[in-house]
């Protein structure tokens, strides 16, 4: 059933409480936004935290990023999500934040490629990494466009990840699964290395995406292929010392 503004306006700030509650965002980070129409966007604005949002604080833009509707000033990343909308008709509903652990490989120049997950397989493949840009410029959106047509996913060098879906709720998933993946490969390289699927495998769970509904794309993207077993994923070698100190700290900030 079509939802009313104002129902759009809810989910927009319940997600922005969820990624706020979850610390995948600090301050004034992160924007939020669902396409309306062909031509108005209601996104989050600029300076509020996304953990205190009011519907009443959100704006509504067109799709130059004009503000034609709200208090508040337009965010100044409006234009990645106006980016996703032009390139993909599919898409409602954007979602970008700073979530940790995933935002720690985007620094470290890493993508998420690695057949760890199954579930992560089927839902995303791969989550590439786009090159830096300086956020609110043309140069935070050019190294994203070769990649947003065949992801839902990506994450922004030296700054944070971007979800896209059906609806902000889809998106806000997909933003759960990055994160979460991110972990698990994190925790797998800290204990020497993830033990990853084989080809076949993966093959076989590109070929079961249509049976839980996921738009088939191709795991073999330029710039973002599926690392399967034997295929050089990397690994991290750690002393005792070191995984002994790594899992103490983990076991700390739960």
């Amino acid at each position: 059933m079509k939802q009313n503004e104002e129902q759009l306006r809810d989910d927009i700030v319940r997600v922005g409480r969820l990624c706020w509650e979850k610390g995948w965002v600090a301050s004034n980070d992160g924007n939020i936004s669902i396409r309306l129409d062909a031509d108005r966007i209601l996104c989050t604005p600029t300076g509020i935290s996304k953990g205190m949002m009011k519907p009443s604080d959100l704006i509504i833009v067109d799709m130059t990023g004009r503000k034609i509707a709200g208090e508040r000033a337009c965010t100044s990343e409006i234009n990645m999500h106006l980016e996703i909308y032009r390139l993909r008709a599919d898409i409602h509903a954007v979602v970008h934040c700073h979530p940790p652990t995933a935002t720690g490989f985007a620094a470290a120049g890493r993508t998420l490629n690695q057949a760890v997950l199954p579930e992560v397989i089927v839902m995303l493949g791969c989550v590439p990494l786009a090159e830096y840009g300086l956020p609110g410029t043309d140069a935070l959106t050019k190294p994203m466009r070769p990649l947003i047509p065949n992801h839902n996913a990506i994450l922004l060098g030296n700054h944070g990840a971007t979800c896209y879906g059906a609806d902000v709720w889809k998106a806000y998933f997909l933003m759960e699964t990055v994160e979460h993946s991110a972990k698990i490969t994190l925790v797998a390289e800290q204990l020497g290395g993830p033990k990853l699927l084989p080809r076949q495998e993966v093959d076989k769970l590109f070929e079961a995406r249509a049976r839980y509904g996921v738009a088939s794309m191709n795991q073999m993207t330029p710039g973002c292929p599926i690392v399967a077993e034997d295929e050089g994923a990397e690994k991290i070698t750690l002393t005792r010392e070191e995984l002994i100190a790594l899992i103490d700290e983990a076991m700390r900030m739960r």
